[in-house]
């Protein structure tokens, strides 16, 4: 049939093509149906066309339709447009929150393909089809495909696909009419073109594939003659390494053969394979800021023999020494694209790089983070870093710590490890990536040597110091259960040792993440304060202003919020001032003696202020102490959710959070400037979550300068002891607590470890308390 006959929208105009004769000009390329679920390299199902005609093709009154396996209801996306010759047409379909954002595609859909078998037609109408097992025979059908197990084909269904695999022809310009010929499962590809005419393969040794880069110099060609030996086994293929390496550590000599089920080979087979190289990039962390893994795809696998799995390369002490401070200093933008060297001696990412693939092991790997709710462990080899007191590992301004790696329960179960401890022996396996970090795959589940790390007791303040904290409290709302409040609750009256303050983050309101417009947080917080009595503690009162429904980031629903906890049985008060609201901002008034005052207390921090767009506004609160008034505002600044990796494809990562976080602490840096104008000795505690570092800009603001500026308490502390959060292994500042200049000298300040650094966690933040004496103006 020729191109001009199919201008013409409508199924009625159009002249019927026989039963199964091979098409001409438009063809279907490639199905994916596993968009968005687990370990999905894309967020979305698609299909994918072709125009291997010598006209463009319009389009406009088709429809790409689907039906499962062996159903006979069709699901329909509209095509508009046309499709040039040689030109890849993309039609994305539904998805899920798993893997990378599509390419932008033609036309976007929202049917929810199935990953494993179903059918897809291409039809010249946009009337969905009646038919069941017949429909790549309906005159209206231009290309048909059945994979999987599906109940129609055109001769017989292509493969059986996965989360991670699509159906793609072999030759993208070739049209047998056979699916099962036709098709063949591999990586996902969406608006690129596969496959093609056999060329004979290209002998080449794995070191040659992986080349000294991060992208392959072969990629995209069939090699032949790969030997090597089995060294692991995935679900979905298998890792085999060169016996017979070459001179250069900056190219492994290991990869991973992808075979989208479980592989036939067993650890320790010596093979010959035939395959193509590809470039795999894994979701997750953003997806598209990862770095792709080299891979063979459909290979052609000859067992040779059996042969011993080759000693392990060490890293660490007695091996291959990780660089100790740079993650990556060569690039600008895209590591794969304007990297000027590939430098495996000065660089981590490009070190982890040359033993991608690659069987190694670590000797006693010292653990610089807890088993987290993945089941991934940071370890570093020893001799590594800066480490704290209790045995992690200290982020840095100019220090990332590239000697980390994470260990990952991809092929053997990961054990609950905390900071500080050791694994036992040379704990073995191969280096993979995947959510925007270089993976450690043991296959043996490594011994956990512990490492004696207690959870820490702050001493009590004394009478005459005013106790203030502050405690991320990880999304509390009565859904939680009495198991966490009674876990706060001990670490409030146990660890906390009772503050007379307690700085407030992440209380959710009294149904949680139910979306259900209630914004009222009394339930949470009276169960909190009635599990504090329960486990021995004072009296305590809150406070706090309900947000407007769904404002403030956090989960849907949740109306996450600051507030304040305080002590009832002490020589404090809090000023209560009326006049608050969700959208009322407190401001500073002056009593007849000129001393500064809250408009309202408890009050919002500049709530119309754009810096706070879905994001917690702050809340300032006014105390008294012995008489002496005591200004504190309690913060959650915007999250780091958005940021590029340290492991990513872009270096140096951008920050795109930052400059929010930014706005943030200037506008709470106005509010103290207003208080410190009206009383420069005023006592001041601004305090909580601000999810930046002790060395950032943001704490830079926050502080200000010259004689109003506020001690950031995390900076008086020696380096060792600077962190209460631990992410992917880096230990780090992101709780703070800052005091006006006047209460540093009796400032005793303690952040206590007792979350971070493990696996049961009661919160992922570490609270923090500083013990103040505030005395009166006339002594000040």
């Amino acid at each position: 049939m020729v191109a001009s006959s199919l201008a013409v929208a409508g199924a009625a105009t159009l002249i019927a093509r026989p039963a199964d004769a091979a098409s001409t000009d438009v063809l279907i390329t490639e199905v994916y149906g596993g968009g968005g679920n687990s370990g999905a390299p894309y967020t979305n199902d698609f299909v994918e066309l072709t125009n291997n005609g010598s006209a463009p093709v319009d389009v406009s009154g088709w429809s790409i339709q689907y039906a499962s396996a062996a159903g006979t209801s069709w699901q329909v996306t509209k095509l508009t447009g046309s499709i040039a010759p040689g030109a890849v047409y993309l039609v994305q379909e539904g998805g899920g929150a798993t893997g990378q954002p599509m390419p932008t595609p033609n036309v976007t859909g929202t049917i929810p393909m199935s990953a494993t078998a179903g059918k897809v037609a291409l039809v010249t109408s946009q009337t969905a089809l009646a038919c069941g097992s017949g429909c790549h025979a309906d005159p209206a059908v231009r290309d048909y495909v059945g994979f999987g197990t599906a109940n129609d084909s055109e001769t017989a269904p292509a493969p059986g696909l996965s989360n991670t695999t699509s159906a793609a022809r072999a030759n993208p310009k070739q049209d047998t009419d056979n699916n099962s010929a036709d098709f063949v499962a591999g990586n996902p590809s969406p608006g690129t073109l596969t496959g093609g005419p056999a060329e004979p393969p290209v002998d080449a040794k794995i070191h040659d594939i992986q080349g000294a880069a991060h992208r392959s110099p072969l990629e995209g060609k069939r090699v032949g003659n790969v030997t090597g030996v089995v060294t692991a086994k995935g679900s979905n293929g298998f890792w085999f390494q060169d016996t017979q390496p070459d001179d250069n550590p900056a190219t492994s000599e290991g990869v991973f053969v992808f075979t989208s089920s479980a592989p036939t080979v067993s650890v320790g087979d010596a093979l010959s394979v035939e395959a193509t190289v590809a470039e795999f990039r894994p979701g997750g962390s953003g997806g598209t800021t990862n770095l792709t893994t080299t891979e063979l795809t459909n290979a052609k696998i000859t067992v040779t023999g059996t042969a011993p799995v080759p000693a392990p390369t060490i890293v660490g002490p007695g091996g291959r020494v990780p660089p100790s401070t740079v993650i990556d200093d060569d690039s600008n933008g895209d590591v794969e694209k304007t990297s000027t060297a590939f430098d495996p001696a000065n660089d981590g990412l490009d070190f982890w790089e040359s033993l991608e693939g690659m069987w190694i092991g670590i000797n006693q790997p010292e653990v610089t983070g807890p088993t987290s709710s993945y089941r991934e462990l940071s370890v570093v080899p020893a001799g590594s870093g800066v480490r704290t007191v209790r045995g992690g590992i200290l982020l840095q301004k100019t220090d990332s710590n590239p000697e980390r790696i994470l260990l990952d329960d991809v092929l053997t179960p990961i054990p609950d490890a905390k900071t500080g401890d050791k694994l036992a022996g040379t704990v073995t396996g191969v280096v993979d990536y995947s959510f925007g970090n270089f993976k450690f795959l043991p296959t043996t589940t490594p011994t956990v040597i512990d490492g004696g790390v207690q959870r820490e007791v702050t001493r009590p303040s004394s009478p005459a110091q005013l106790s203030v904290a502050t405690f991320n409290v990880e999304n509390l709302d009565p859904s939680d259960g009495d198991a966490k409040f009674d876990g706060l609750a001990q670490a409030v009256v146990h660890n906390l040792a009772s503050p007379d303050v307690l700085g407030l983050e992440e209380v959710q309101d009294n149904d949680g993440a139910v979306n259900s417009g209630t914004t009222a947080a009394d339930k949470t917080l009276n169960m909190l304060v009635a599990a504090i009595a329960k486990a021995g503690g004072p009296k305590y009162a809150w406070r706090e202003i309900d947000p407007v429904n769904n404002a403030e980031g956090g989960e849907p629903g949740g109306n996450i919020r600051v507030a304040f906890l305080y002590r009832t049985d002490k020589p404090l008060t809090f000023v209560d001032t009326p006049g608050g609201g969700s959208t009322t901002a407190t401001t500073i008034v002056t009593d007849h003696a000129g001393r500064p005052h809250l408009s309202s207390s408890p009050g919002r921090v500049d709530p119309a202020n754009p810096a706070w767009a879905a994001t917690r506004v702050p809340l300032a609160g006014e105390f008294k102490w012995h008489g002496q008034t005591v200004f504190v505002v309690v913060n959650h600044f915007s999250s780091k959710g958005g940021d590029d990796p340290l492991w990513g494809r872009f270096q140096p990562p951008v920050q795109s959070s930052a400059p929010k976080r930014h706005e943030q602490a200037a506008a709470v840096r106005s509010f103290v400037d207003q208080i410190l104008a009206k009383d420069k000795g005023a006592n001041i505690v601004v305090l909580g979550d601000l999810n930046d570092f002790d060395w950032s800009q943001t704490a830079d603001i926050l502080v200000g300068s010259g004689n109003t500026a506020l001690v950031d308490l995390p900076r008086t502390l020696p380096l060792k002891e600077r962190y209460s959060y631990v992410f992917e292994g880096n230990s780090q500042i992101l709780d703070q607590i800052l005091v006006s200049q006047n209460l540093r000298p009796t400032a005793q300040y303690d952040v206590v470890h007792m979350n971070a650094e493990f696996p049961d966690q009661i919160s992922d933040h570490d609270p923090q308390v500083v013990k103040l004496t505030p005395l009166p103006s006339w002594v000040r």
